[in-house]
């Protein structure tokens, strides 16, 4: 399934054991974190590239990030700008940043992955520019470019996407999770339609052109 492959590479470029050592958390609560705060970003990033000057923009902007280059995958966590992770946060999520990650927090079930979430953001934003690097070709220019790197980051999200809430496994330790209950959810949040702002859409409470639905799009339902 090229949704679960493409998830598991991205995942298994995360720190999970420097994450745990750093929060003080065993490495399962980590993983778990991840898996309920990636749907946020890449949520954001699939609505910010729902149109062709928003999918262009970001491809440009991860073709910027050198690709993942170390053995097995796995990034070193001093190695990870968390001051670009920010800004690419607040790109991608603008003023819902807190309410996406309280939303995805209370999506888990779980106070301590809830705790961990807003924390975890600044860190995975860039772990995902340069996986998108990789897919796209970066840094700084090689491999595809124009539309053809901004329809390709559109397939890499959807693939992602698939992976992470297709199965309904994104962490929620309750296992309730669907893709339905968290694309609508961030949907409300986040909006829907173009991404000519460069940033996610403020309107909350969407029920058309939402996420759910561009998640429809993107994961072929």
């Amino acid at each position: 399934m090229a949704g679960k492959n493409e998830i598991d590479t991205l995942l298994a470029q995360v720190p999970v054991g420097d994450l745990a050592q750093r929060f003080g958390v065993d490495e399962s609560t980590v993983e778990a974190a991840v898996r309920q705060a990636l749907p946020g970003l890449l949520g954001g990033m699939a609505v910010n590239a729902s149109d062709d000057d928003g999918a262009d923009r970001l491809a440009r902007a991860a073709r910027q990030h050198e690709p993942a280059a170390k053995p097995g995958g796995r990034l070193d966590l001093q190695a990870i700008d968390t001051d670009d992770g920010q800004k690419i946060v607040k790109h991608v999520l603008g003023d819902k940043q807190g309410e996406v990650a309280q939303a995805l927090g209370s999506h888990s079930g779980d106070s301590t992955i809830a705790d961990l979430i807003p924390k975890l953001l600044p860190i995975l934003a860039p772990i995902i520019m340069q996986f998108l690097a990789g897919r796209l070709g970066g840094s700084g220019g090689s491999g595809a470019s124009g539309s053809t790197a901004g329809s390709g980051v559109g397939g890499v999200l959807g693939d992602l996407l698939g992976g992470l809430l297709g199965s309904g496994s994104s962490g929620s330790r309750s296992g309730s999770n669907s893709d339905g209950g968290l694309g609508d959810l961030l949907g409300g949040l986040l909006g829907g339609g173009s991404g000519t702002s460069g940033s996610a859409k403020s309107g909350s409470g969407s029920s058309g052109g939402g996420l759910g639905d561009l998640l429809g799009g993107l994961l072929g339902r």
